[in-house]
């Protein structure tokens, strides 16, 4: 046993074991991110994974979302040039306020069989219609592929006497839409709540900006700031100072604006 086990390190050319270099194993590169939303004709495009979706400012709040071959309308006020428009599939309504629940403007802007998602106030006090969908604050409706959910609306100290304020906690709605695996939120009348600081992951948001109703400029980038969409576009600003608005937002949130008031101001 001990004559082969010399012949064999004498073949071999050395006494100790030979090492074998073995390549390294290649790290995958990551996926690209996905690219933000940009404005282009004047209204905010966000690619997805499944379509492209365009939000069309229309008036105000109202807006207008196409959103891979389906049409989404937010608040539609007759005080918007509703004539002649693309039909709804889906209408979001956020609360009981005229300009967000207005009969006339959904006669105009409501397809047959379009599915009607509000709050519970807005399904006692609207006549003519039917609300498919009832979401309280941090429910959530599943619609071919697209995920809308509610989330808290309120003022946390305005209104229009001491003790009472324009928004109450619980009683709107702002809407989270999931799609493709992008999100996209609507803010709707509110202050910058606790609940809007602690979202995550939000690739567009439109947030409110007017006295006496919602917030100021800054206030409304103290939220931006906090909760930091990849990019934030004001809506229902009613004549605010936007450009104090972008100077107020972080680096790493990129704010994009569009025309909400063709025409001028509601009042």
């Amino acid at each position: 046993m001990l004559v082969a086990l010399s012949v064999l390190a004498a073949c071999s050319g050395t006494n100790a074991p030979t090492e074998v270099e073995t390549p390294a194993a290649e790290v995958p590169e990551p996926p690209p991110a996905p690219k933000p939303a940009t404005v282009v004709d004047g209204a905010v495009v966000l690619e997805t994974d499944a379509g492209k979706v365009t939000v069309n400012p229309v008036y105000h709040a109202t807006t207008r979302i196409d959103l891979a071959g389906r049409t989404i309308w937010l608040d539609p006020w007759s005080k918007a040039a509703l004539d002649d428009v693309p039909k709804a599939d889906i209408i979001l309504i956020t609360d009981e306020h005229q300009d967000h629940m207005d009969p006339e403007a959904l006669k105009k802007v409501t397809r047959e069989g379009a599915v009607l998602v509000a709050p519970a106030v807005v399904k006692e006090k609207l006549e003519g219609f039917t609300v498919a969908h009832t979401l309280a604050n941090g429910e959530s409706v599943e619609l071919d592929g697209l995920t809308v959910t509610a989330e808290p609306m309120y003022n946390l100290e305005r209104g229009p006497e001491e003790g009472v304020v324009f928004h109450d906690k619980g009683r709107g709605n702002g809407y989270r839409l999931s799609f493709g695996g992008r999100t996209l939120y609507f803010a709707g009348d509110t202050e910058c709540t606790p609940e809007m600081k602690a979202l995550t992951g939000i690739d567009l948001a439109f947030l409110p900006m007017n006295l006496p109703y919602t917030m100021t400029p800054e206030e409304a980038a103290a939220c931006v700031n906090a909760f930091k969409p990849t990019v934030a576009v004001p809506y229902h600003y009613a004549g605010s100072d936007l450009a104090a608005f972008r100077a107020a937002v972080e680096p790493g949130v990129t704010v994009e604006t569009v025309e909400y008031y063709p025409g001028g101001l509601p009042w």
